[in-house]
């Protein structure tokens, strides 16, 4: 059996700068050091960084002193400045391509668009980008959630970055066929286009694709649907412990892929346990 990973597979440039800010945050040791809501969405990395030092919280009424990162996908302005009035020392890890789509989403509302989000409402990177706005953004997961705007005649479009880029033109023509006046930041990460592309490219040419990541992931979820879509057989998986040898029976090639979050060890793992199979 054939096993081919597709290039590009593991962690993306944004969480590679997150991960080195965390444990030289965690190294450092000044004080508790706490992120709110993990750094990045894979559970054995975050695990990893709590052997260091660097432990999870859910609120900031869990930490009364020390050292907050901020996690790959960002927080909203308010919780940073809740936390530094709290004392907190701040470190940003945030994805400099979350950042720009925070601040285009900004620069829409102060031009006077509606804003529209293109992602998953309750997704902590869509949280940090309608949390920085003075009125309320529309998140939508599709053209179907248009119909909340009502008669907005000047509307504003961005996107978590992790969204494929049709959902964004779908979303775009809708618009296009209501509204008078509509400006779009295309705010994908090229990383994650390419890792799009490169994960359907294989998914065309394998028996069975399996797609490596926490099931946290957003990217990695969706790479996992584009797959199942080209008409591969897919499966999401975190470890090689979820492996099942009945996958494999009459397969002959393999493709595996990761999420923007998947540590490289983890994928390497994986092969390894494909050969004993």
């Amino acid at each position: 059996m054939k096993v081919t990973v597709a290039p590009g597979a593991g962690f993306c440039f944004g969480v590679k700068r997150a991960l080195k800010i965390a444990f030289d945050a965690a190294r450092k040791g000044d004080g508790p050091i706490v992120t709110l809501g993990p750094i990045i969405h894979n559970p054995q990395v975050v695990a990893k960084l709590g052997d260091e030092g660097l432990n999870v919280v859910e609120s900031l009424d869990e930490v009364e002193n020390g050292t907050l990162v901020v996690r790959s996908h960002g927080l909203p302005a308010r919780t940073l400045e809740e936390a530094a009035a709290r004392g907190l020392a701040i470190v940003d890890a945030t994805c400099p391509f979350v950042k720009q789509a925070q601040e285009c989403a900004a620069q829409l509302e102060a031009e006077g668009y509606t804003v529209v989000v293109l992602g998953e409402e309750d997704h902590p990177e869509v949280l940090s980008m309608t949390g920085n706005l003075g009125k309320p953004a529309f998140v939508v997961d599709g053209p179907k959630g248009l119909a909340k705007l009502g008669d907005a005649p000047r509307v504003g479009v961005v996107c978590q970055t992790t969204q494929p880029l049709e959902h964004l033109r779908a979303v775009v023509d809708s618009l296009l066929e209501s509204t008078r006046e509509v400006k779009v930041f295309n705010t994908i990460c090229e990383a994650t286009f390419a890792r799009q592309e490169r994960a359907l490219a294989l998914a065309r040419k394998v028996d069975l694709m399996l797609i490596v990541g926490g099931r946290n992931s957003a990217n990695t979820r969706r790479l996992w649907e584009l797959c199942r879509e080209a008409g591969c057989d897919a499966y999401h998986i975190e470890t090689k412990d979820e492996l099942e040898p009945r996958w494999f029976e009459g397969k002959t090639e393999v493709g595996i892929t990761g999420g923007a979050s998947t540590p490289q060890w983890i994928i390497e793992e994986i092969v390894q346990a494909l050969e004993g199979i």
